[in-house]
């Protein structure tokens, strides 16, 4: 009985002491939000009141790289800086000039590659409602050459989707939140999109339950707001509303299209499917008899969802030649992605990591209408065959 009583006392000691460990910002200063940590060491923390007790103490003390801080904001307690005005007060970090102003440009705009695959690795980590591979199985069947992508050859007998949880995964907010706004348009292009109070009403609560109400979404405000990119989360929320909810012309002049129409919902032009890169949409289509798995030309080499597929379908008597899709992800990680890589490398390509393996996002920018002060819509993203 005392073996056991003071191996139960152990215990407890040992458990206190990890739990004073993860309320801690030892050894953490400047990470991504980790959901291992009962606290918060990052720049949104003050914001989002998560930050550990010694974060001022631990964080403060430990700013002596430019890792991760390019182009951030000038703070009178950070013993070295790395936006453009550090050289004229010679109060750079050492590794300023390595880091954030290769080009010669100045660091106040400068977001790195470096940078972007670190947070694509954040945003891989704290996917908390992806799929598992309980939730979700699919069967890829035929893979095809590129050669043969323009074949129209139906090479996959079954369906892809052979099982999907709609009870744990669409009763997820962000995913209930997307199958609203998911229904709300008309595919064939050159037909005016009106919206009713409702539809505008699920696009607002779409951008909240997965930019606002999200570790993922928080954390790529949180990146841009370091960045100057924006000033506030007002102005963040209603920039991604335009840029990818405001409406466009494809085609007849007809304000029918948009960039969250074109990308996750898919459209139709001059008799072939344009857009089309989401997994939901394309399960959905499939449940209802209206999608024809042909093929894929791709597999990314992701052994877990998110996964990589590029794949040839038959969308209701429309053909698409290769229609890329990231699978068993989240609408919020979705979302974040493509608003990232655009943000950053608008119209090229976007390279990013995801557990240790490369993936490339292509952007396309909107040219022939703008929003706001000049700025452009999103044309189209997409996953590019991981690793070209």
């Amino acid at each position: 009985m005392k073996v056991v009583a003071l191996l139960a006392l152990w215990v407890t000691l040992f458990h206190q002491g990890y739990s004073k460990y993860l309320d801690s910002c030892q050894g953490r200063c400047g990470y991504g939000t980790d959901n291992n940590f009962s606290c918060q060491c990052n720049p949104s923390c003050e914001r989002f009141k998560d930050c550990c007790s010694d974060y001022s103490e631990m964080y403060l003390c430990g700013l002596t790289s430019c890792e991760g801080r390019c182009g951030e904001k000038y703070n009178s307690q950070n013993k070295c800086h790395c936006n453009s005005k550090c050289a004229n007060y010679k109060n750079c970090c050492s590794d300023y000039a390595d880091l954030c102003d290769s080009d010669g440009g100045g660091g106040s705009s400068v977001i790195t590659d470096a940078e972007i695959k670190a947070l694509s690795e954040t945003f891989y980590v704290l996917d908390s409602n992806k799929a598992s591979a309980s939730e979700l199985i699919i069967d890829p069947q035929a893979l095809v050459p590129d050669s043969q992508t323009s074949a129209q050859s139906d090479l996959s007998s079954k369906r892809l989707f052979q099982y999907v949880d709609e009870e744990a995964l669409f009763s997820r907010p962000t995913f209930a939140a997307f199958l609203a706004v998911l229904d709300n348009y008309n595919r064939m292009t050159g037909q005016t999109e009106d919206f009713t109070h409702q539809q505008l009403a699920e696009q607002d609560t779409f951008l909240k339950e997965t930019m606002s109400n999200t570790k993922l979404g928080r954390e790529l405000f949180a990146f841009l707001y370091t960045k100057g990119v924006y000033a506030s989360e007002e102005d963040f929320i209603q920039d991604l509303k335009m840029m990818w909810f405001g409406l466009y012309s494809r085609y007849n002049k007809k304000m029918d299209s948009s960039g969250f129409e074109h990308i996750f919902a898919g459209e139709i032009k001059r008799g072939k499917v344009s857009g089309f890169h989401n997994w939901i949409q394309f399960y959905l289509l499939e449940k209802r008899g209206k999608m024809n798995y042909y093929s894929h030309s791709f597999n990314g080499p992701w052994t877990t969802y998110p996964d990589i597929l590029g794949m040839q379908f038959m969308w209701d008597g429309y053909y698409k030649q290769v229609g890329s899709a990231i699978i068993g992800c989240s609408p919020e990680f979705d979302f974040a992605l493509y608003s990232l890589c655009y943000i950053t490398r608008p119209g090229k390509q976007c390279r990013l990591s995801l557990g240790g393996k490369e993936l490339i996002i292509q952007t396309y920018t909107w040219e022939n209408s703008f929003y706001g002060n000049g700025k452009k819509y999103i044309g189209s993203a997409f996953p590019s065959s991981p690793g070209n």
